[in-house]
C-alpha cells in the first residue's frame, strides 16, 4: 500500500459564525485525491501535532479577533519544528500588512497605504492629504474578512472601533466600485486560476457575508506578472497563495493584500477542481 501522509488541517472554535465547511469539504477531498490523510485540529487548541507529517493552517479563520493566540501557535509550530505549510516564517509575515510597505519598497504596484499608530482626526487629516484624496478606506494592519474596515467619506466621523487605534489608510480604489476586486491562485509557484470579485450595490466589501459575488476571470499577463513580483517578495516561496488586486482610475492594477495563511481559493472554479493544490500540498511533505 502507498505511503499515505497525515496532514491536520486547522479550523475555527466551535459555533465560529461564518460557514467553513463547504469550502473545507472542497480542500480536503483534493488532499484526498492527492494521496493525502486529512484530520481536523481546532487552531486555538491543535493538541498534539507531532505525529503528522504536514500542518496546514487553511481554516485558521478568526485569528484577526485572537492576536496573541495566533501569534503563539505560530511560535510553538516554529519550536517544535513542525512541517508546516506555508512555512511559519511565511504566516507570520504574512499576519500583518505592513508588509505592503515592504512590497512598495521593491518596486511591487500596491494600493497606496499610509499606516497611522493611533488614528485621530489630525491623523486622519494627515494621510488623506498624503494620499491626495478625500475618499478613504481605513482597515486594521491584522485583518480578515473585511473585519474592522470602513469606507469614509468626507466630513465623515472616524468610527467608534478605530478611534485612537492602529490602522492602515488608503484611498478608495475607484476601480472596487467600477470593475470589482481580482483574485489570482498560485499553487507551487505556478498559476492555477482567477476569479473577479464584485461587491453588492451600494457596498464597497466584495465578501460574500456582505452580499459580493464571484465569478472566473480570465486573468490579463499584466497581472499575472504583477501577482508573481508580489509573491517573490515572501520569505520564502508559498506553496498556496492567493493574490488579491484592485484597478485605479486608470485600470492599473494594484496589489491589495496577499493572502498567504488562510484563503478561500474557490477550488470550484479551477478547471482542475483543485488537483493542482493537492499535488503541490503533497509536494511539500
Amino acid at each position: 500500500m502507498p505511503f499515505q501522509p497525515r496532514v491536520a488541517i486547522l479550523v475555527p472554535t466551535p459555533g465560529y459564525h461564518e460557514r467553513w465547511q463547504p469550502a473545507f469539504a472542497r480542500k480536503a477531498a483534493a488532499l484526498t485525491a492527492a494521496g493525502l490523510i486529512v484530520e481536523q485540529r481546532v487552531w486555538t487548541d491543535p493538541g498534539d501535532l507531532s505525529g503528522h507529517d504536514l500542518v496546514l493552517p487553511l481554516f485558521a479563520w478568526g485569528y484577526q479577533r485572537a492576536v496573541a493566540a495566533w501569534y503563539a501557535l505560530l511560535d510553538r509550530l516554529e519550536t517544535e519544528a513542525l512541517p508546516v505549510v506555508n512555512p511559519v516564517p511565511v504566516l507570520r509575515w504574512n499576519s500583518d500588512k505592513a508588509y505592503l510597505a515592504e512590497l512598495g519598497s521593491k518596486g511591487v504596484a500596491v494600493v497606496p497605504t499610509v499606516e497611522v499608530g493611533a488614528l485621530d482626526d489630525a491623523a486622519l487629516a494627515e494621510a488623506m492629504a498624503e494620499l491626495a484624496t478625500d475618499e478613504i478606506v481605513i482597515k486594521p494592519a491584522i485583518s480578515g474578512g473585511a473585519d474592522g474596515t470602513h469606507r469614509i467619506a468626507p466630513g465623515a466621523p472616524i468610527p467608534g472601533d478605530a478611534l485612537g487605534q492602529r490602522r492602515l489608510v488608503q484611498p478608495l480604489m475607484p476601480g472596487i466600485l467600477t470593475d470589482g476586486e481580482y483574485s489570482l491562485f498560485f499553487f507551487a509557484g505556478k498559476f492555477s486560476h482567477a476569479i473577479v470579485k464584485r461587491p453588492a450595490s451600494g457596498d464597497f466589501r466584495v465578501q460574500e457575508q456582505f452580499g459580493g459575488r464571484e465569478a472566473v476571470w480570465d486573468a490579463s499577463d499584466a497581472a499575472q506578472s504583477l501577482a508573481a513580483a508580489a509573491l517573490a517578495a515572501a520569505p520564502a516561496p508559498p506553496v498556496y497563495a492567493r493574490v488579491d488586486m484592485v484597478g485605479d482610475a486608470a485600470g492599473r492594477l494594484h496589489i491589495m493584500e496577499l493572502e498567504l495563511i488562510e484563503p478561500s481559493l474557490f477550488l470550484h472554479h479551477a478547471p482542475d477542481r483543485g488537483a493542482a493544490f493537492g499535488s503541490a500540498v503533497y509536494g511539500a511533505i
